[in-house]
C-alpha cells in the first residue's frame, strides 16, 4: 500500500506513525514544504519571553527519526497539483526546482492552516511579522532582542500571550483587536475585564474595537493605522487567526464555507481513500453536535492517530471535541471547555443558561488559599452541560479537562453536581468548585 501524506506538523506526524504501526509494510511518503517537523508553535510566546529551556525541545519528533523508522521524508517539497480521484500528485523539490509526479493508493491531507492575511495595505512590510511556524518564531525572537516597542494585532490566545510576554520584558506594547474585549471568543466578560486590568497594570495600551486599515514602514519601525487611531512601534506581529490551507483541493472534495475539508468519524473525506486531519479538516463539536472548524494541536493529534487506525478499515470512531484550552497571563490561569454565552449566540444557539460562583479552592484554615471563579453553561431544556470556564491564580487547568469529559459524555448539571470529586485540605474544599458550580446550576 502506497500512502502519500501531504504536510507534516502534528496531524501529519501522527498519521504517518500510526499508519506505519498498523501497516508495517506500507510505503509512506511525506511531502513537507518546510525543513522541520513537529514544531510546537504554541510555545512561540514563551520562547520569545525566555521561558523555554531549549528551542530544540520545542520539537518532539525529527526528520531523521521518521526516516530511520521507514517513512520516506520529502522535505522542502511543495505539492503543486493533486488529482484526488486518481490519487496522483505533483511535487516540486524547492532545493533543485525539479518536479515529479507520482500515483498512490491512498492520500492523507494534513496541510494544516495558514495565517489570516487580510488585504490590508502594507501587511507584508519588513517590520510586520506572522506567528505560525519555526521561521516565524525565529524572526520574532530575533526582532524582540532589540525592540523597545511592539504592536500585536489580534487578542486571541496567540496575540494575548505575545502581548503579555513583550510587556513583562520591558517592550512597550499595544494590543489591537476588532472585538471590544481581549480573549472575547474564549471567555466571558467577567474574566476578560480582569485580564484587561492586568494588561493596563503592566503598561499595555489596549486598542479594542478597532479595525486595522494600513501598515506603513517608518524610519524606525512600523506605523499601524486603525479606524480609530494611529500607533507606532519598532515591530508589529499578526495574531489574527488561521484558515485551512486547502486551496489545492477546492472543487475535488466536500468542504465547509471556510475551506476546511469535511471528514466523517473515521477521518474519511467525500473521496474514497482520501483522508484529512488537523487544521485542514473539520471537527465534530460535541456541544453543538455539528461539524465545526477548531484548529488546535490536540484535535490534530487525535485525528492523525485515527487516520492510521482507520486507513484500511473503519474501526475506531472519533469522539469529537469540546475545544478544551487554557492560557496563563500575568500569573492568572484561565481554562475553558465547550460553549459560553457568546459562542452560543455566534452559532445561533438559544435556550442557554449560565451561572458563575467564586470560592477559595481549599479550606480557609490552610495558611494560604486563593479564590477560583467558576462558570458553567447548560441547556435550559435538557439540563445537559455544554461548557464552562475557570479563572484563578491557582492552577485550575485540569478542571477544564474534567468538564470536557462531562460534556463529551452528555452529563446533565444534576449528574455533575453529584459526581465524586476528592476532598483533601491540601487540594480542595469538601465540595470542589466544579461540583459547587454544578450544584448552583442545578438549584436555579
Amino acid at each position: 500500500m502506497k500512502v502519500a501524506v501531504i504536510g507534516c506538523t502534528h496531524a501529519g506526524i501522527f498519521s504517518s506513525r500510526e499508519i506505519l504501526k498498523n501497516n508495517p509494510d506500507a510505503e509512506i511518503t511525506v511531502f513537507e514544504r518546510n525543513d522541520t517537523v513537529s514544531f510546537l508553535s504554541c510555545g512561540i510566546a514563551l520562547w520569545v519571553g525566555n521561558h523555554v529551556s531549549s528551542s530544540e525541545k520545542m520539537f518532539y519528533d525529527s526528520v531523521a527519526a521518521m526516516q530511520a523508522d521507514g517513512i520516506q521524508m520529502k522535505m522542502q517539497h511543495d505539492v503543486t497539483a493533486v488529482d484526488l480521484a486518481t490519487k496522483t500528485l505533483t511535487a516540486v523539490d524547492l532545493k533543485t526546482n525539479e518536479s515529479k509526479t507520482e500515483t498512490f493508493d491512498k492520500i492523507v491531507i494534513t496541510t494544516g492552516s495558514k495565517p489570516v492575511m487580510p488585504p490590508i495595505p502594507g501587511i507584508d512590510g519588513a517590520n510586520v511579522y506572522k506567528c505560525k511556524n519555526w521561521d516565524d518564531a525565529k524572526a520574532i525572537k530575533e526582532a524582540a532582542k532589540s525592540a523597545k516597542s511592539a504592536i500585536v494585532i489580534g487578542a486571541g490566545y496567540i496575540g494575548a500571550e505575545l502581548a503579555e510576554q513583550f510587556s513583562v520584558n520591558n517592550i512597550k506594547t499595544t494590543l489591537i483587536d476588532g472585538l471590544d474585549r481581549v480573549l472575547a471568543k474564549n471567555f466571558d466578560k467577567d474574566i476578560t475585564d480582569e485580564v484587561e486590568a492586568q494588561y493596563q497594570a503592566h503598561g499595555v495600551t489596549l486598542a479594542l474595537g478597532q479595525m486595522v486599515k494600513s501598515f506603513e514602514e517608518t524610519e524606525t519601525g512600523v506605523k499601524v493605522t486603525t479606524d480609530k487611531g494611529v500607533y507606532e512601534a519598532d515591530i508589529a506581529v499578526l495574531g489574527i487567526g488561521f484558515l485551512p490551507r486547502t486551496d489545492l483541493f477546492t472543487g475535488q472534495v466536500d468542504m465547509i464555507k471556510n475551506g476546511a475539508i469535511i471528514v466523517d468519524k473515521y477521518m474519511q473525506t467525500s473521496v474514497k481513500d482520501v483522508y484529512a486531519a488537523g487544521d485542514s479538516a473539520t471537527v465534530f463539536y460535541n456541544p453543538t453536535q455539528k461539524d465545526d472548524y477548531i484548529p488546535l494541536a490536540t484535535n490534530a493529534i487525535r485525528q492523525g492517530i485515527l487516520v492510521g487506525k482507520n486507513i484500511n478499515t473503519p474501526q475506531v470512531a472519533y469522539l469529537g471535541t469540546q475545544s478544551t484550552s487554557a492560557v496563563e497571563l500575568y500569573g492568572y490561569a484561565m481554562a475553558a471547555s465547550g460553549l459560553n454565552q457568546q459562542l452560543a449566540e455566534a452559532r445561533g444557539i438559544t435556550g442557554i443558561k449560565e451561572i458563575t460562583i467564586e470560592q477559595d479552592y481549599r479550606p480557609d484554615f490552610m495558611l494560604t488559599t486563593t479564590p477560583v471563579r467558576a462558570t458553567l453553561t447548560w441547556d435550559e431544556k435538557t439540563r445537559q452541560v455544554l461548557g464552562g470556564s475557570f479563572y484563578s491564580k491557582h492552577d485550575i487547568s485540569q478542571t477544564a479537562n474534567a468538564l470536557s469529559l462531562a460534556i463529551q459524555n452528555k452529563m446533565t448539571i444534576d449528574d455533575l453536581a453529584m459526581s465524586d470529586f476528592l476532598f483533601q485540605p491540601n487540594f480542595s474544599q469538601p465540595i470542589n468548585f466544579l461540583g459547587a458550580v454544578a450544584m448552583a446550576a442545578a438549584a436555579e
